[in-house]
């Protein structure tokens, strides 16, 4: 089994797109650039697409998120997680208000229901309007128990530092430990350039700076909950003197100096940057002011107020010029080394309750079916209990939200609820303690959202390096390339 270079691979998909704009040379000004290089990466779309990832950054415990509900699983679940005063699983009859209703079952019998602090999530299961993808994560190749513990890793490659928090963020991202360069939301951006009238606004995040959304060409823009972030020097008064001395005038002349053309090569690049910041956050500040939404977003609620700011931007997108998007958004605090009966229901309601807003609002702005939002973190965790919370694992559960998404549905594969200490057939999922090997990699997940988005067959390979690793059966499971969560 051959596994590809991702640069060279991204290399030249990006080169297939450009290779007639040959003539754009590089001493053109970025803009420009990123307008031409966009021309030739274009989709060719008429419609609207947005795909927005929620990122909950931590490792968040999966089998308490999607809970084992019938009453077989949830007692081997109760065995290992324990109940009562220190015990880890969630009470059976808390479970009922969530109880998910599939369309069909994965395996005949199974049931699972979501936290009782995720009722808004459970309706949109039930409506149709989410899907659960089961087992989720980093793989290279398919893998079995027996695989990951022979130590021929030319033979049985693994993802790079399995179970470390900032390697995982990556490597979900990514596709490479931490220091990765390029994310598979900025790859996804690069071919989106030309489908977009500004495209510097094609990759947006508004949780701060991630390699998720970096791309070869493609620009991460950044905004705050409030919308565009302004350069200070240009809007207030510098450190030292009083606002109130701050004239327009004394405003205007900084920014004339903090833009103009430089003879000196450094000092003009970095003024031309400047003054293309200064530039597009008056674009977006002025499409903002008109992008204004009945939907009630949740107070105190950080992610809320991120998908708040995702939508509004979603609202501009016609003042803006944007045929496609991808967003990030996240969460934080999902380590729950302790703490996690207590701690990890105040975050799920969170995640509910802004997802479910933020899904209302897609539906009041007529996009609902424009716009997918899936969910992505680190990695899940052991089932076993380390006394108050659970220590990092690898597969997990998550959530694809959308009027585009095949609802009411599970998909992947549901693993037995065992803590896998022997080599019995029904554990080649588990590596002790509950950990999971996942039995669908991050690969087939993000191909599925970017053939929805419009990425073609032969682009996937270099967005998606380990993706024709798959595509087969591997120990009795196959592992499609496309999942078919996505109509």
């Amino acid at each position: 089994m051959r596994l590809i270079d991702t640069q060279s691979e991204t290399r030249r998909a990006f080169l297939r797109r450009i290779g007639h704009l040959a003539a754009v040379g590089g001493a053109t000004p970025l803009g420009l650039n990123l307008a031409a290089m966009g021309e030739a990466a274009a989709f060719g779309a008429s419609d609207y697409k947005a795909l927005v990832c929620v990122f909950l950054y931590g490792g968040n415990d999966h089998a308490n998120t999607v809970v084992t509900y019938d009453e077989t699983s949830w007692n081997k679940y109760r065995t290992v997680r324990g109940t009562g005063a220190g015990g880890l699983a969630l009470d059976r009859g808390a479970l009922t208000a969530t109880r998910l209703n599939p369309l069909s079952a994965p395996s005949a019998g199974l049931e699972f229901a979501l936290n009782p602090a995720m009722p808004g999530l459970a309706q949109l299961f039930n409506s149709g309007q989410a899907a659960v993808l089961l087992n989720v994560g980093p793989l290279i190749r398919p893998t079995t128990r027996v695989e990951y513990f022979n130590p021929d890793r030319a033979r049985y490659p693994l993802p790079p530092q399995l179970m470390s928090h900032n390697d995982q963020q990556s490597v979900w991202q990514a596709q490479g430990a931490e220091g990765s360069a390029v994310g598979w939301g900025g790859k996804l951006g690069d071919l989106a350039l030309g489908s977009n009238g500004q495209a510097l606004f094609t990759c947006i995040s508004a949780t701060g700076n991630a390699v998720f959304l970096t791309g070869e060409s493609v620009i991460q823009y950044q905004v705050s909950r409030a919308g565009a972030v302004p350069i200070s020097a240009a809007t207030n008064a510098p450190h030292g003197l009083r606002s109130a001395s701050y004239s327009p005038q004394a405003a205007a002349l900084v920014r004339s100096l903090i833009s103009e053309n430089r003879s000196h090569v450094l000092e003009n690049e970095y003024n031309r940057v400047t003054r293309r910041a200064v530039e597009t956050e008056a674009m977006m500040t002025s499409a903002l002011a008109g992008a204004n939404l009945n939907t009630a977003f949740p107070d105190n609620n950080n992610l809320a107020a991120e998908l708040k700011i995702v939508a509004r931007t979603i609202a501009a997108r016609g003042a803006l010029g944007n045929k496609r998007q991808v967003f990030l958004v996240s969460l934080g605090g999902f380590d729950f080394h302790d703490r996690l009966m207590e701690d990890q229901p105040v975050l799920l309601r969170r995640v509910s309750e802004a997802i479910s807003a933020f899904h209302q609002a897609t539906l009041e702005l007529g996009v609902a079916d424009k716009v997918t939002t899936f969910t992505a973190s680190d990695f899940g965790r052991a089932l076993a209990s380390n006394g108050n919370g659970t220590d990092h694992g690898w597969g997990g559960h998550h959530f694809i939200v959308g009027g585009a998404v095949r609802g009411q549905r599970y998909y992947g594969t549901a693993p037995p609820v065992s803590i896998g200490d022997s080599n019995a057939p029904q554990d080649q999922w588990h590596i002790g303690q509950g950990r999971l090997i996942p039995s669908t990699s991050v690969d087939q997940y993000a191909a599925t959202l970017a053939r929805w988005f419009g990425v073609e067959e032969t682009e996937l390979a270099g967005i998606l390096p380990n993706l024709r690793n798959f595509g087969i059966e591997a120990a009795g499971v196959t592992y499609p390339t496309n999942l078919g969560f996505m109509g």
